[in-house]
């Protein structure tokens, strides 16, 4: 695996999107043909413990790394410290626009803004910017949290506020600290690992409870009948963790949910 230390950008040089990468705060140009590697998997790599010269290379490096870390918590405190009550959504990066899906991020980011709520993305493309595009036309407060990642993680132009993140478990650090419900479009991988880890943290009470929303009865609904007639069946859940995710089919049924919570 190459470690590839890309070219910071050249305002005189035109750029392919397709080339423009992020790390933290800097945004990059990556060498034609190169793998770009991303922080987390430098950090997550396995590295053979007999290999003790690599070893010392990797705890040394490991040790700085803490820093870098700590930095990133500290950039996010400081700029979400001021968010009152939000909600955070979650959705396909690969939603078009145009697209129904897209206009339905659109309308839940507009009610939501409506309704007095900051609205919290990943900042990046699909149902992330059609969220942020609603909150933004609104007048709300539009943040989004953007990863670095090797495809989809270009932010998105309706933010009033964005930042880049190079470790996953910072990033949704502050998607939970700073919202008061989840919601969810429509999504895939990403968004079901951000919809499980909130269940997760109401269920061991590691969050005080709030909202966990679905938008999309045809979409999340075999989902929910896995859960009760899978894990519920065998009782690898409790009856009342069923309770824990509400499924709704429109962005208006979804507000009232988080505003029925008393959130405000």
């Amino acid at each position: 695996m190459t470690d590839v230390t890309p070219e910071p950008l050249d305002d005189d040089v035109p750029v392919n999107d397709s080339e423009v990468r992020y790390a933290g705060a800097a945004q990059l140009r990556v060498p034609e043909g190169e793998e770009y590697v991303t922080s987390d998997e430098t950090l997550l790599e396995w590295v053979d413990p007999r290999d003790r010269a690599l070893m010392l290379e990797r705890t040394v490096r490991d040790s700085w790394r803490v820093l870098r870390i700590q930095s990133e918590f500290v950039a996010g405190f400081d700029a979400l410290d001021k968010v009152t009550e939000a909600v955070t959504v979650f959705g396909s990066a690969r939603v078009a626009p145009g697209s129904e899906a897209y206009e339905m991020g659109v309308e839940l980011g507009r009610q939501l803004a409506d309704a007095g709520y900051a609205v919290i993305t990943g900042g990046g493309p699909g149902a992330m910017e059609a969220t942020n595009k609603g909150a933004y036309e609104a007048g709300g407060e539009s943040i989004g949290l953007n990863i670095e990642l090797p495809f989809e993680q270009h932010m998105n132009p309706y933010l009033t506020l964005g930042m880049n993140f190079r470790y996953f478990f910072v990033r949704k650090t502050m998607f939970v600290k700073y919202a008061q419900a989840f919601v969810c479009l429509p999504g895939g991988v990403g968004t079901l690992d951000e919809l499980f880890e909130a269940v997760t943290l109401v269920q061991t009470g590691k969050v005080t409870r709030f909202p966990i929303v679905v938008i999309g009865k045809t979409y999340w609904g075999p989902l929910l009948d896995w859960l009760r007639d899978a894990l519920l069946e065998a009782q690898m859940i409790s009856p009342e963790d069923m309770g824990l995710i509400t499924m709704v089919d429109t962005p208006e049924e979804a507000v009232d949910v988080v505003r029925a919570s008393g959130i405000r």
